[in-house]
């Protein structure tokens, strides 16, 4: 037999429970996708100009590890503008897209065998960059009944002396759930009782809806110097192939950060930091524009999915709805096969994010209103054959 040499960490890593049914679909015709995270939207025209005009006065250059200086100015300005959140720019990292500022928090906290507590049904990301990093992550599922609000005292009985950090994301990929104030209190104030640090994933931060009000967890009590905030451009700015993201921190926690990336991608693509900065000088017509479009889209999903049969939390972020299939008598993976294969509809099982997703399936409404139609009638056929 050939010797494996692979790592063991890496050899036991799951292949992404996303991926699979796009590789299926992909040899398929006549496919409906609501599976990519992915904003069907181009890029406001005001980025791509952008962009067109670095590459047109030779912007290909490296830029500093940490990035340019006016995207950071910029970046911590647009979070004290919306959130109140106060940054200096020395405490911004630019990255190549939220998930290497995931990766290199993770790589920078863990030493081997450390835990990090992770809420689920959770971005499929968050458990394998703990692993990758050393780390075991520790699940703590929560329910649609509590509409996927996280369980403070879930969270506090999973402690251990080995738990470094807690691991969150709202709005929340998969169910779109929006944490209320109060449990994001209940968690600033475990962090504090435990010293911990919490990573919060808010790259979905401007994709909400009906009212509710985003809350950035740095701008708690006592929680700047104990938070590494994560986000990016690719959801809110549909910057999804320009692979442009970021991560705060107190000084010392993103300068550990820096460390790691200079040493693995050196800086983030010159040409997207740039198209970043027209981003955040739009000033929100583009990103207006696109959440009232998905807004339309989510009361439809939402109500047909319910009027099919398929219990659905209402999303109140991000542009995913969560339908329990289970009700069908099918579990989640067997729900998601059948229906990509006799109607050509291809979602996402609910557990491939997590423990707290079995038995739901994932259906993106980041596609356009009309394919969205159609996708529900196929759904609600192969429902009622069931």
């Amino acid at each position: 037999m050939t010797k494996s040499y692979l790592s063991q960490r890496v050899a036991g890593l799951k292949a992404s429970g996303i991926r699979k049914f796009f590789d299926i679909a992909a040899t398929m015709d006549n496919v409906i996708s609501l599976g990519i995270g992915e904003p069907d939207f181009d890029s406001p025209t005001s980025v791509i100009q952008a962009g067109i005009k670095a590459l047109e006065e030779g912007h290909t250059h490296y830029t500093s590890n940490a990035g340019i200086t006016e995207l950071r100015t910029k970046l911590t300005g647009h979070l004290d503008r919306m959130y109140g959140a106060k940054y200096d720019p020395s405490e911004a990292l630019i990255t190549v897209g939220g998930s290497e500022a995931l990766y290199l928090s993770a790589t920078a906290l863990l030493d081997p065998g450390d835990e990090v507590i992770i809420p689920t049904p959770c971005f499929v990301s968050y458990q394998a960059q703990v692993v990758l990093a050393g780390g075991i992550p520790v699940e703590i599922p929560s329910r649609m009944e509590d509409n996927f609000d996280v369980n403070p005292q879930a969270i506090e009985a999973a402690i251990t002396s080995k738990t470094r950090a807690i691991l969150i994301g709202y709005p929340s990929n998969p169910t779109g759930a929006v944490a209320t104030r109060e449990r994001l209190l209940e968690i600033a104030r475990i962090a504090e009782k435990h010293n911990l640090i919490v990573i919060s994933d808010e790259i979905y931060d401007r994709l909400v809806y009906s009212g509710h009000q985003h809350i950035c967890f740095s701008t708690l009590p006592n929680m700047h110097e104990r938070t590494l905030l994560l986000g990016g451009f690719s959801k809110d700015y549909a910057m999804t192939g320009w692979r442009i993201g970021y991560a705060l921190g107190p000084k010392d926690l993103i300068q550990g950060l820096v460390r790691i990336h200079q040493y693995t991608v050196m800086s983030a693509p010159t040409i997207a930091q740039i198209a970043a900065v027209a981003a955040l000088e739009d000033r929100d017509e583009a990103v207006g524009m696109m959440v009232e479009e998905y807004d339309r889209r989510r009361k439809m999903v939402v109500s047909e999915l319910n009027r099919i049969g398929l219990p659905t939390f209402e999303p109140k972020g991000a542009f995913y709805a969560f339908p329990k299939v289970s009700v069908t008598g099918l579990d989640d993976e067997a729900f998601a096969e059948g229906l990509l294969q006799e109607e050509k509809v291809a979602i996402v099982p609910g557990s491939a994010f997590g423990a707290g997703g079995e038995g739901f399936c994932r259906c993106s409404y980041a596609t356009s209103y009309e394919k969205l139609e159609e996708a529900l009638r196929r759904i609600e056929r192969y429902v009622n054959r069931l």
